[in-house]
């Protein structure tokens, strides 16, 4: 198994963001991770990265407990824009490349020319939806084992999101796995294996997209309208 957690707890003050999350990931699959914000989803990815210290429960990678090995086998993209604003876009490249031993520089170019983003971009020039792709371009350029993307189509148009999830659905292979959380399920819904619902910090359903689908004779997205209405 890539990614167990067992009773995952994360409280601030009064209030559990995580509460319980017991889950197991497995390789090879692309994994929505569903709620509306504030259920949980970005505490939880936090946690799994190393950002979050849990207040209680288990988190393994490979069966190892958060620490630097396991840092080196999860790339894990915030919401918040983590990218220097002075750097160029090739500065940036060149300071994951020292930065991550398995940083792919090849695979940053090519996805720079599918993005539509240039070398010598500034990042302070970039428009939010720009800025985003170079977000995603930087993380998915590593060879990882475990990949997380937070709210990836966030500030996306229509036209950039269809590529955003084709170049996701292009990094996936068998000896990876690629976490998305969002909320933009009717667009997010035809690249998920497994989803994974959240719900003020609790899981509420968890399987196989296509049995669950069969199960209840219902989508994704109206599960999700259902589950969080």
């Amino acid at each position: 198994m890539l990614l167990e957690t067992k009773d995952l707890t994360k409280g601030f003050l009064s209030k559990k963001a995580v509460n319980k999350v017991s889950i197991s990931v497995e390789k090879g699959k692309i994994y929505g991770f569903l709620g509306p914000n504030g259920s949980g989803k970005t505490t939880f990815m936090k946690m799994v990265s190393g950002l979050l210290h849990p207040t209680s429960g288990t988190i393994l990678i490979e069966g190892q407990p958060v620490g630097v090995e396991t840092k080196k086998k999860a790339a894990y993209m915030s919401t918040e824009n983590f990218i220097y604003p002075y750097m160029k876009i090739k500065t940036v490249g060149e300071f994951y490349q020292d930065f991550y031993e398995d940083f792919n520089t090849e695979r940053f170019k090519k996805l720079l020319d599918y993005m539509d983003l240039d070398m010598s971009m500034k990042v302070k020039t970039l428009s939010s939806g720009m800025a985003s792709k170079l977000k995603i371009a930087v993380t998915l350029s590593r060879d990882a084992k475990l990949f997380m993307l937070d709210e990836p189509l966030n500030g996306i148009d229509l036209v950039a999101r269809e590529k955003i999830l084709n170049t996701i659905v292009e990094c996936a292979n068998e000896g990876n796995t690629i976490i998305i959380s969002s909320h933009l399920v009717d667009e997010m819904e035809k690249i998920l294996d497994e989803v994974i619902f959240i719900k003020n910090g609790e899981l509420v359903l968890t399987g196989n997209a296509e049995s669950v689908r069969e199960e209840r004779g219902k989508s994704i997205v109206e599960l999700y309208k259902e589950v969080y209405a």
